[in-house]
């Protein structure tokens, strides 16, 4: 009599549990918990604009920029840091789109 397959067996999963990059490694947890600079990001969309700081945008977009580019020359390429920090980027250039006046102020969600 067999058993049945535990999750781990499926070559998909355990290829990811296993990954140099995978959930029992720093590589994977540093950036998944990045994407609360996200989150954030996402959550400014509808503060004022001048509340919005030039400098701190700045830097997230700068760092993100840099490390989506490193995240593609390490070996092995770190997708899931590559991902958030592209994003980190694009939400800090947005912001600062909004700052100059690039980008028009989008309506509170929900609010026609």
């Amino acid at each position: 009599q067999t058993s049945p397959p535990s999750i781990m067996s499926a070559t998909g999963m355990k290829a990811f549990w296993n990954h140099p990059a995978g959930p029992q490694t720093i590589h994977f947890w540093a950036p998944t918990f990045k994407w609360g600079l996200v989150v954030a990001g996402l959550a400014d969309i509808n503060r004022p604009v001048e509340k919005v700081s030039t400098a701190q945008q700045s830097a997230l977009a700068a760092t993100g920029i840099i490390w989506c580019r490193y995240a593609t020359q390490i070996v092995p390429i770190n997708y899931n840091l590559m991902s958030v920090n592209f994003f980190v980027a694009l939400t800090g250039l947005y912001q600062l789109g909004r700052k100059q006046g690039l980008v028009g102020d989008m309506p509170p969600l929900g609010k026609s």
